[in-house]
């Protein structure tokens, strides 16, 4: 049997090593357009904020361990552009030009997402940039490298807007971010919102809402930046953080189904509409925990993940993925932001009566040194009592204490069950009762 598979990211090259360990009899042929696979993605603002590391040392695997340690026929600069779900075949171009057909039993589409870009005046300038693949990551750091750049405008205020702040900070960068929307992370509550900015600007960042790019000029080897509002920034580079949209073009050309946000529609073995076509990845859409509706929350554990079960299905073993909550977290310079489960707005707009409360605890016991304020914000449904969301903010323990909301969520728990966890304590980690526990507690006096 031949199994093809379309992208070489995290889901494709799960799927690919994992069917090959399965049954080393498969024939497993991986399409992937670039010439980079199995890279840390989400490492990329950390290692552009060093000018001493290398890209490519994100690069988790290279492609000749794929072909030479597992028998993986995996094929660089081959851009699949059609699938002729008939005939079962995929063709596409080489990155010469020549065009190529491969036939398939069982195929995968793990095409990813890409990053949107600002469609406007000069939007498409040299120093006006996304960060999304690693390509764009060794751009930017050969732009960085190679001209004198002094200061930057992030176009954006998602994870990786956030995360590039403190990059270019790092890099000794004058940094201001725009944001179309009058505030920030509107899934935030106002106050917890307001602790991130002042973080910024506590960094020298400065921040512009209810701006949107109107229009870029290149001004004698500069940018020059006019925002909605009148005002103009004269920068050395912008990069664009406006966020990202799965590449199911070719998912959608074929008559495959698609599901939110045009995400290619899987159910939970991952299958598309076509029983012999598999979807993973950030181009894949997925079930939530909370609500059982269809979400389209491009992370990478769920890619990974995604890939192994194509890769058991495929092989004979009949494997279904239970959803996802949307855990994620990132960090602002000293300050750790965290997520799961449903926002106010969100479980709103999926039929819930949500009741939302916020704590400030410590994350430490109160007496010992070093203790920071940890933010915690816990949403409930009014009727069942159920948990149903978390958002965290602080400058230390918020990273994992993310992960028992997330665990809570999966296992449908009441507030009145999470209040009664046995969690951990010891001074230098938690104050006696644990923020989650004083914040489980006080949701419960408001429901």
């Amino acid at each position: 049997m031949r199994f093809v598979i379309i992208g070489g990211d995290a889901a494709g090259m799960s799927a690919a090593s994992r069917a090959k360990r399965l049954d080393p009899g498969l024939e497993v042929i991986v399409l992937e357009q670039t010439n980079d696979v199995s890279y840390s993605a989400c490492g990329m603002p950390y290692n552009i904020a060093d000018a001493r590391r290398s890209m490519d040392d994100l690069v988790v695997r290279k492609a000749q361990a794929f072909r030479e340690k597992q028998g993986i026929d995996l094929r660089l600069g081959h851009r699949a552009e059609a699938i002729d779900r008939n005939g079962k075949r995929v063709a596409g171009r080489t990155v010469s030009g020549g065009p190529f057909e491969v036939a398939y039993d069982k195929l995968l589409i793990a095409t990813g997402a890409r990053a949107l870009t600002l469609d406007v005046p000069g939007g498409d300038l040299p120093g006006v940039m996304t960060l999304k693949s690693l390509e764009d990551g060794r751009r930017i750091k050969d732009y960085l490298a190679t001209r004198e750049v002094k200061e930057a405008l992030i176009v954006g205020m998602g994870y990786i807007g956030l995360e590039m702040a403190e990059a270019f900070g790092a890099r000794g960068l004058t940094t201001h971010m725009a944001e179309a929307l009058p505030r920030f992370l509107p899934w935030m509550p106002a106050d917890m919102a307001d602790v991130v900015r002042k973080e910024l600007e506590d960094k020298g960042v400065q921040v512009y809402f209810e701006n949107a790019v109107e229009r870029i000029d290149g001004d004698s080897g500069r940018l020059k930046v006019t925002l909605s509002r009148g005002s103009s920034l004269t920068v050395d580079t912008v990069l664009v953080s406006v966020g990202v949209a799965p590449n199911s073009e070719i998912a959608s050309a074929a008559g495959l189904t698609l599901g939110p946000k045009r995400a290619i529609a899987v159910d939970r073995s991952l299958r598309t509409s076509d029983p012999d076509i598999f979807s993973a990845g950030d181009c894949a859409d997925a079930f939530h925990v909370v609500t059982g509706h269809r979400v389209w929350v491009p992370l990478a554990l769920r890619a990974n993940r995604a890939g192994w079960a194509v890769a058991d299905n495929v092989t004979g073993r009949s494997v279904e993925l239970p959803g996802i909550a949307g855990t994620a977290v990132f960090k602002v310079f000293d300050l750790e932001v965290a997520r799961t489960g449903l926002s106010v707005d969100e479980a709103q707009a999926a039929g819930f009566e949500p009741v939302e409360n916020m704590v400030v605890s410590r994350s430490r016991a109160h007496a010992h040194p070093g203790n920071q304020s940890i933010y915690v914000a816990l949403v409930a449904d009014r009727v069942t009592g159920r948990l149903i969301g978390a958002t965290m903010v602080g400058r230390e323990g918020v990273a994992h204490r993310i992960d028992a909301v997330a665990v809570a969520l999966h296992a449908g728990m009441t507030v009145a069950e999470f209040a009664q966890c046995d969690l951990a304590y010891a001074p230098p980690f938690s104050p006696v009762w644990d923020p989650l526990l004083t914040a489980g507690n006080q949701l419960l006096k408001s429901l």
